[in-house]
């Protein structure tokens, strides 16, 4: 599902990763793991094509995304990539379903498609009576899981999570965790989670530790 090959990337004269390989597979779980600066977030972001290598290329679902054009990347990153991020982005003025919804609606659903599917996945994850909610009525593990939701919308091929349960409490980090799983296991999606959570990183299929911009060690 995921391939980088030889990936680097620097910033100025700082170089963060320094040829990093990896191959993921459809519907695998996968942590990475690392000290802070050890290039987690920059990986991330580069296989979810918000950000660009210096070389190297990135492959999703047989797809070379690395030399696409800022145009074509935006497209392809809104139907086949999600983002779950540690603060969740939701936009403050709009409620839960509406949240869910923008993303299906920058992908030309209609406003019918999107909200069924927006129903859909507030059913799923038990979230049927906030609907109508916007983020300040919500509590922080209520506001994630609308984050995932919105992630889930367009059936992305793959969910990437940077830090996802980083300002969670220990109950709603547990849950989140178990979540991740039955997602994967009901959807079949494959998701990668950058984490210093250690419960849930060894709750992924492997585990890949970033060190001075190499993986060092892979389980």
């Amino acid at each position: 599902m995921v391939t980088a090959n030889n990936i680097h990337k620097s910033f100025g004269n700082l170089q963060v990763l320094k040829g990093i390989s990896l191959e993921i597979r459809k519907g695998e779980i996968v942590s990475i793991a690392g000290a802070s600066g050890a290039g987690k977030s920059t990986l991330l972001h580069i296989i979810g094509s918000l950000d660009k290598p210096d070389t190297g290329r990135i492959i999703i679902n047989n797809t070379l995304i690395s030399g696409m054009n800022e145009k074509k990347r935006s497209d392809f990153r809104n139907r086949h990539i999600g983002f779950v991020f540690q603060f969740h982005h939701l936009l403050p003025e709009f409620n839960a379903l509406e949240n869910i919804s923008i993303p299906a609606y920058i992908a030309g659903s209609s406003r019918k498609e999107a909200e069924t599917r927006a129903r859909q996945l507030l059913d799923f994850l038990n979230l049927t009576d906030r609907w109508d909610h916007k983020p300040s009525e919500m509590s922080g593990g209520e506001q994630q899981r609308v984050a995932i939701a919105r992630a889930l919308i367009n059936n992305p091929s793959v969910v990437l999570a940077d830090e996802p349960s980083g300002n969670l409490d220990s109950n709603a980090s547990v849950a989140l965790h178990e979540l991740f799983i039955r997602l994967r296991d009901t959807f079949e999606q494959t998701f990668i989670v950058v984490t210093h959570n250690k419960e849930l990183a060894s709750l992924a299929d492997r585990r890949l530790l970033i060190h001075d911009g190499l993986i060092s060690a892979r389980a």
